[in-house]
């Protein structure tokens, strides 16, 4: 396993929609023991695989967060639907944007299906925390920040503060998804 660098806000990768897993083979175990080891690396709360780099619908996510009863670290090919209208709005911050946390309105429940890295199929029900981390890896995978969750006021102000933070690219922009 090894920890990789993650992508930052105004790398290509991020904004471009990950392409299905079709393939479960060592390859795919792999990249799933190094998201893992990534994102424990980085304390977060999830990672994407477009976040190293890799533009496969793939995501890991801390297997203790709260809600996840059955400790699933990763999803494939994430499927989300939503039980009710329940919203949440609160802090959120992405490790491919440091030190930027926002109020981000996201849905309260989310129930998402996938598979496994051996091709199983899983389903997740998350509330709170939990459904906010996946809504937020799996826009990732669509090529979606939050900060494209703003409003246009905040997405400008966001954005003007980004480009002039010295890690940054400055081809930071919105998402066109």
């Amino acid at each position: 396993m090894t920890v990789l660098s993650i992508r930052k806000v105004g790398d290509p990768v991020l904004r471009q929609i990950a392409e299905p897993v079709t393939v479960f083979d060592a390859e795919l175990h792999q990249l799933v023991d190094d998201l893992n080891e990534t994102l424990a690396g980085s304390r977060g709360a999830g990672l994407a695989a477009p976040q190293i780099g890799v533009g496969l619908r793939v995501f890991a996510i801390n297997p203790d967060l709260p809600g996840n009863e059955i400790r699933l670290d990763h999803l494939i090919n994430p499927g989300l639907e939503f039980p009710d209208d329940d919203e949440q709005n609160g802090p959120e911050g992405c490790l491919s944007i440091p030190g930027i946390y926002l109020d981000t309105k996201r849905r309260m429940n989310v129930v998402a299906r996938g598979l496994t890295k051996h091709g199983d199929p899983v389903q997740i029900v998350g509330a709170g925390l939990l459904a906010r981390c996946i809504q937020h890896e799996t826009d990732h995978l669509d090529g979606v920040l939050f900060i494209d969750r703003q409003d246009p006021e905040g997405q400008e102000r966001i954005l003007a503060t980004l480009r002039e933070a010295a890690w940054a690219d400055t081809r930071i922009q919105l998402s066109p998804h």
